[in-house]
């Protein structure tokens, strides 16, 4: 079992200061991977509903926002060594994904092949209306962009014919570190987020889920993954409990259940925070590290 840290990165918490302690201390314990998530704006009044909270409004105070992923991620390669590099979620087909796999591939050039890239398609509409992207067939969008990315990544001269996208005949350089490129991690509870990490993933990433919780989606990714010729060895699952509780007898708990990965949030407001936040999950890490 391997213990992340899932983080918000919200200003102007998250200065300069609180991350480079956030990337050392995470080095020095034994952190897996450092995840933090995606949202370009976000809104006072919005109509759609947030996937991971009971009244569907998300957990932002006013006058806040997110750090951008690739770029955070990028400050974080500076202060760190070991520790891995993920993003949860990228939103994908928000992005152009010509920029995105260049921004990739540099990351994972810099951080000498840390970099696990994390996607998700989606729940905010507003948010795509503010970049102007559709929101009908995201989905599709999505797996489109993959194609493009992989495409970049991996071949020398790069192009794609697709219905939302049409890349000419390209080369584009670094290649990413890690070959063929960065495990890609897809995010999402659906039943096509599922189908979708089956098809195309290397990993699941899911949100506040309790270790009871996880048979159910397991055994119909593994059903998916059966019918790609695949199994669960081939995927990394990864669970962010998010505002459940974590201990070390639940990490365990998350571990038999089928998770090879328990991203812990970690929401400190001073360099204090972090590390009292760390101590109280040394259990954890201790367990983990044994089991």
């Amino acid at each position: 079992m391997r213990i992340d840290l899932w983080v918000p990165t919200a200003s102007p918490l998250s200065t300069p200061e609180l991350l480079a302690i956030i990337g050392a201390e995470a080095e020095q314990r034994g952190v897996g991977a450092i995840w933090v998530g995606e949202h370009v704006v976000l809104f006072e009044e919005y109509a759609s509903s947030y996937p991971y909270a009971e009244d569907g409004r998300i957990p932002a105070p006013a006058g806040t926002g997110l750090l951008e992923p690739l770029n955070t991620l990028s400050f974080l390669a500076a202060h760190t060594t070991t520790v891995r590099l993920g993003t949860a979620m990228v939103l994908l087909p928000q992005r152009n994904p010509v920029y995105t796999a260049k921004e990739v591939s540099t990351l994972d050039w810099l951080s000498n092949g840390r970099v696990d890239f994390g996607i998700g398609v989606g729940w905010l509409e507003e948010e795509f209306n503010a970049v102007n992207v559709p929101w009908p067939q995201r989905g599709r969008r999505t797996d489109e962009y993959l194609d493009v990315l992989t495409t970049l990544w991996c071949d020398e001269t790069s192009a794609y014919d697709g219905e939302f996208y049409s890349l000419d005949a390209c080369q584009m350089f670094p290649k990413p570190v890690q070959q063929p490129h960065p495990p890609i991690h897809i995010g999402g509870e659906s039943d096509a987020a599922l189908r979708r990490a089956a098809r195309a993933g290397q990993g699941w990433h899911t949100f506040n889920r309790t270790p009871d919780q996880l048979a159910e989606p397991l055994a119909t990714l593994d059903g998916l993954l059966d019918k790609q010729g695949r199994t669960r060895q081939d995927m990394t699952i990864t669970v962010c409990p998010y505002f459940q509780p974590l201990d070390a007898d639940i990490a365990e708990q998350y571990a038999e259940a089928g998770a090879d990965a328990v991203a812990a949030l970690l929401l400190p407001f001073s360099p204090d925070d972090v590390r009292r936040a760390l101590d109280d999950l040394q259990p954890v890490f201790e367990r983990a590290a044994v089991s």
